[in-house]
């Protein structure tokens, strides 16, 4: 309501739209206002949430799985046809030459995109017969430049990095000795170039080995090595670099159906 008086303005939200707002971060609707602010394209500002909305996504289920392995890549890489591209850019009888839709509604909003917010975006066409049918982005985070010359000098910050590097060896240690460091090994999921890595095997013990626990007590050893062969003969989508990661989703996407089983028993 405005108020014509003073020039006032009242908002109030509708109670039919407050689970949308409350929940906007579990619907993948969230975006950086600091970076919309630095768009000045329409087109760049559509563009950004779409791929946003596509990128929380990606984020999201990369850490609580729930998603097919490329399910959660082609939310880093996704696809719409240039039919809904001139929609949700309201651009259906604009730019109708495809080198002028590709100029102003993809390469210079891409390259505002590029240069004012977090994301390093590239796009390739796909065609459909000798047209244009749809467009396929690739998205990438930017790292965040890290100036640490200061921390050199900064007592708390050194002690700090000692506690991490003692606690890390001391993970590495208890993962060196776990049978399931053993199970790894003989199910080929662990090479012995990754026993090298402290960084992996302080990664297992602290994140995927207590699953293995809990997975032990509920279907015992033979439980856990059932699992293992599993994920072995499934390992297609395997990463090396996140061999941690990569198992710690796989228990975490098992430990539920397990779960639920034994509840139906009882």
């Amino acid at each position: 309501k405005w108020n014509d008086y003073n020039d006032e303005v009242t908002i109030q939200f509708s109670e039919h739209i407050m689970p949308y707002l409350i929940n906007l971060k579990a619907e993948f609707t969230q975006y950086k206002i600091s970076e919309l602010q630095k768009l000045n394209s329409k087109y760049s500002i559509i563009l950004y949430r779409w791929l946003s909305m596509n990128y929380n996504q990606y984020e999201h289920y990369s850490v609580k799985g729930g998603r097919r392995a490329e399910q959660v890549e082609a939310y880093r890489n996704p696809s719409i046809t240039v039919k809904e591209l001139r929609e949700i850019t309201d651009t259906i009888k604009d730019y109708q030459k495809m080198s002028h839709f590709t100029t102003w509604v993809l390469e210079k909003p891409l390259e505002e995109i590029n240069a004012h917010t977090s994301f390093n975006v590239t796009y390739e066409k796909v065609k459909k017969g000798r047209s244009i049918d749809s467009i396929v982005f690739h998205i990438e985070k930017k790292r965040k430049a890290d100036d640490n010359s200061y921390k050199l000098e900064d007592k708390t910050y050194q002690e700090d990095k000692a506690r991490k590097a003692e606690t890390e060896d001391q993970l590495v240690l208890e993962a060196m000795d776990s049978p399931y460091t053993k199970l790894l090994m003989e199910h080929f999921l662990l090479s012995y170039l990754d026993l090298m890595d402290k960084k992996i095997l302080a990664g297992l013990q602290k994140n995927v080995y207590p699953l293995y626990d809990e997975l032990k007590e509920l279907r015992g050893l033979n439980g856990v090595k059932d699992h293992l062969s599993y994920v072995a003969s499934k390992k297609e989508a395997y990463s090396k670099r996140n061999v941690a990661k990569y198992l710690k989703k796989a228990i975490e996407q098992y430990l539920p159906t397990v779960k639920r089983q034994d509840l139906n028993h009882e």
